[in-house]
């Protein structure tokens, strides 16, 4: 740990983890707030992530982030005491102790709602496509829908998957039942005000083949991956006609949640967004 008593020690935790942003985010939180503090990067074996977790706490961490592919082993750990958003999406972003116990929540819902929202996309009223049913597609589900979204069909690959997620998540949230819907990529017909990529097609330089996408007036296409150029979905939306963004803001929002859970205030994210941009195509 930092031999500087005065900082709050944060770290983010995964394997691979090298790449991370977090460091620079938070630092520039800090210095936004006036919060002394150290943010690090710990690569954790990945037979060793349960340790790793106690010894940060131990020697008097404050919060640690969690990215993969840990965070269904960061519920299981803090699974006495978890938000809403981390039972919803079984998984754990963020981690904090509290009276001597762990506790965890998902951020990642949030950060996503909050970068749609300053995109001029909020979900309220909206028809959300979700193409993905995995972690980052399940993280997510429960914001949009508390958000105000009119419908949230879901389309995956493996059409069954989609379905399933969809009847699981109708079952924990009954009073947003009729909202939900499942099926496969050929079953994304449909007007659409905003369409979410979770999966990681971008990454491998590839675009899911959606069959029968519309995109309404002013509609969103939102690519969870981030990078220098537009990935290959965004790419493909832009040619039908509508608003494009990255990830980028997700990351930097779903990162301002989780300080604000562990510092009590809430940074903009507004100064942050630039500089990482400019990192982003530098590199």
């Amino acid at each position: 740990m930092n031999s500087d008593v005065h900082l709050k020690e944060f770290a983010v935790v995964g394997n691979p983890v090298a790449h991370s942003r977090s460091p620079a985010i938070h630092h520039h939180f800090g210095q936004q707030t006036g919060i002394a503090l150290h943010y690090r990067i710990i690569e954790s074996p990945l037979d060793a992530f349960t340790s790793v977790v106690r010894r940060f706490f131990e020697e008097g961490g404050s919060g640690l982030n969690v990215t993969v592919p840990f965070k269904q082993q960061a519920w299981e750990l803090a699974h006495n005491h978890l938000s809403q958003r981390a039972l919803l999406a079984g998984a754990v972003n963020t981690l904090w102790m509290k009276d001597g116990e762990l506790h965890g929540c998902n951020t990642d819902g949030i950060g996503l709602l909050a970068d749609l929202r300053r995109l001029g996309n909020d979900p309220a009223g909206k028809r959300i496509l979700l193409v993905g049913a995995g972690g980052a597609a399940r993280g997510v589900i429960f914001p949009l829908l508390e958000a105000g979204a009119s419908r949230l069909h879901i389309v995956n690959r493996s059409p069954r998957k989609a379905v399933d997620l969809a009847g699981q998540m109708a079952e924990q949230l009954p009073d947003f039942a009729h909202q939900l819907s499942g099926g496969g990529l050929h079953e994304a017909s449909g007007n659409w005000d905003i369409v979410i990529n979770a999966t990681s097609s971008s990454l491998s330089g590839e675009t899911p083949p959606l069959q029968g996408v519309q995109y309404a007036p002013e509609a969103l296409a939102y690519d969870m991956v981030y990078a220098a150029t537009p990935t290959p979905f965004m790419q493909a939306a832009s040619a039908q006609g509508a608003r494009i963004a990255d990830g980028l803001g997700m990351l930097v929002a779903q990162a301002a949640a989780s300080f604000a859970i562990w510092n009590g205030i809430q940074p903009d994210i507004e100064p942050v967004l630039p500089e990482l941009r400019k990192q982003l195509l530098a590199s």
